[in-house]
């Protein structure tokens, strides 16, 4: 019993005990709580203090406020904009989607802030977005989020092509007949996708087609224009090479019995790359691939180096210094006017200009240069992209095609209320736009004032110089270039001695692929508006016939003509030029 009491006695004494301490801690820990609260209280409020100053100076600048915190914020926002770019100017892209994005800085009036923009929007249906203004503590927050979402690593989707590689390859494929040798040769399906590119980029092909036939594949480059067949695989390894590719475009191998459209891209030396755009169509014995190559220096032809010459560059050069007014090109496709209007827009490109295109696609990218692409699933249609276009302050503005009434009505205005508008059409030469405009609908007192020139073209392939000779051509076809000769205007500035032709083709080497041309420039007829074509629009019932007699008096060449001067220097064969322009 005694030992009983004696643990009841310490076990008493024990529960005074911890009672005694419990006591002695909860006025700590009510003292503790109470701090923190007090803390986090005090923090909220200085913070809400900076929010309502930032959001008064938002107001005062003219710029939306944004609160950062608890917005959601993807990857694709973030990464954006670079954080090297983030942290030097201050800025974070909090917003992206197909329409365009978002961006937040503490300092919006930072003059570097719209290139950032249109950096963080590219590959948006707009190109452009809008700016917001953001306080300290929202900017070292969403900084944190690159922590969190690393960006992407750059990669060729499903294998890895170094341009060192890439390089060495063109090195190699010196010609078509060792690119057909050493494709029959390898194995590896990737080692062929890789010689396909570097014989392609070597040969300065614009698309590679590889088509299945029942006993055969035959891969074929389109060079300067037209195509050529350049190897041919055997039948059995159809199936590998197809997955491959597609694997690499990120389509779906399993899908044969549809068309599929892909994208690569193709990271060259220093900052350059090359996009290519890869469609696959069901065929009898397979699909039938074609890939696209965007070369990166396409931009890069200077509006003196397109073929224009004489009078007709002089007048187009003066159309082009022009603030306002429209100027069309016209043509086929593939007769190059996308190029022309690239030509044109990089003169014109500098830091005082506002220049915004809409491009159905975009193709090549320009720096400096505001581009959107057309979603016809979105609804963001030429007539549409226009009217937002306008409502950017633009000083020059280029749309990829005026295919119906309601873009020309609104390029129309825009030409005649302080723009200059650059387009297309698609007509067979340059007096046929006249005539296609007023049968869309074109209104003549509108389109008179508004349009300054017209350019027609075709693209011919150049002599290759290193195996230029002399030609001979066959009687006929001289008296056919005499007769185009005959009819140069007066006052066109060219006099020829129809007595003293002479020609020149290209005898083919290696270096040409034996095909005796290499490159291509353009062959043009371009006229200005003056008094009597502008009577003929406003007559609203001119034709092709008499816009052409009218152009001519006023010393217009012709496509032929200037094929044919540009032939007899040497530059072209009659035979190009014959068969472009017929």
């Amino acid at each position: 019993m005694a030992d009983l009491d004696d643990n009841k006695k310490i076990k008493g004494i024990s529960d005074l005990i911890s009672e005694s301490k419990n006591k002695s801690l909860k006025p700590v820990l009510a003292e503790t709580n109470v701090q923190e609260k007090f803390t986090e209280k005090m923090t909220a409020i200085k913070l809400g203090e900076l929010e309502g100053v930032a959001q008064a100076q938002a107001q005062q600048l003219g710029y939306p406020y944004i609160n950062l915190i608890g917005l959601p914020i993807n990857s694709d926002a973030i990464n954006a904009i670079p954080r090297e770019i983030s942290r030097k100017n201050k800025v974070i892209c909090f917003y992206k989607s197909e329409k365009g994005a978002k961006i937040a800085s503490t300092m919006p009036n930072n003059p570097k802030l719209k290139e950032i923009l249109t950096m963080a929007a590219k590959d948006t249906a707009s190109g452009t977005g809008e700016i917001y203004l953001i306080s300290e503590h929202n900017l070292k927050t969403a900084d944190q989020l690159y922590d969190k979402f690393p960006p992407p690593r750059e990669f060729i989707a499903g294998v890895k092509i170094t341009a060192a590689e890439l390089e060495q390859l063109q090195k190699e494929l010196k010609n078509f007949g060792i690119l057909n040798a050493k494709l029959n040769e390898e194995k590896n399906m990737t080692v062929i996708f890789q010689m396909l590119l570097a014989g392609a980029m070597q040969s300065n092909s614009s698309d590679i087609h590889i088509e299945p036939e029942e006993n055969k594949i035959n891969i074929r480059y389109r060079i300067d224009g037209v195509l050529h067949v350049v190897a041919t695989l055997q039948k059995n390894v159809w199936e590998r090479l197809d997955s491959r590719i597609k694997n690499i475009a990120g389509l779906k191998i399993n899908i044969t019995e549809k068309p599929q459209d892909g994208r690569i891209t193709i990271f060259l030396k220093g900052e350059n790359k090359m996009e290519i755009r890869v469609s696959t169509l069901p065929t009898a014995y397979g699909e039938s691939i074609v890939l696209r190559l965007l070369h990166p220096n396409i931009t890069g032809l200077n509006f003196e180096e397109l073929g224009i010459r004489g009078k007709a560059f002089d007048d187009l050069k003066r159309q082009i210094d022009r603030p306002t007014g429209m100027i069309i090109t016209t043509g086929p496709t593939g007769s190059g006017k996308t190029t022309t209007l690239y030509a044109i827009l990089s003169k014109l490109n500098n830091p005082e200009i506002k220049i915004i295109t809409l491009e159905d696609p975009i193709e090549y990218k320009i720096e400096g240069i505001s581009q959107s692409q057309i979603d016809h699933t979105a609804g963001y249609s030429f007539a549409d992209g226009l009217r937002s276009l306008l409502r950017q302050d633009p000083d020059i503005i280029m749309v990829g095609e005026l295919r119906d009434l309601e873009t020309v009505d609104v390029a129309i205005q825009a030409a005649l209320t302080g723009h200059q508008v650059l387009s297309t059409l698609h007509t067979n030469d340059a007096s046929g736009a006249i005539p296609r405009f007023l049968s869309m609908g074109a209104k003549p007192y509108l389109l008179a004032p508004a349009l300054n020139a017209v350019i027609g073209q075709r693209l011919v392939r150049k002599i290759h110089d290193k195996c230029k000779i002399e030609a001979q051509l066959e009687p006929a076809q001289l008296e056919k270039v005499k007769e185009t000769l005959k009819n140069l205007p007066p006052n066109s500035g060219y006099k020829i001695d129809l007595n003293k032709l002479k020609f020149y083709r290209g005898q083919g080497c290696d270096e040409c692929n034996h095909i005796g041309l290499k490159g291509r420039l353009g062959i043009y007829e371009i006229f200005t508006l003056n008094p009597q074509i502008e009577a003929e629009i406003l007559s609203g019932k001119t034709s092709e016939y008499i816009i052409s007699k009218v152009a001519h008096d006023s010393g217009m060449i012709s496509m032929a003509q200037d094929g044919i001067l540009k032939a007899l220097d040497g530059i072209t064969t009659v035979d190009e030029v014959f068969r472009v322009v017929e």
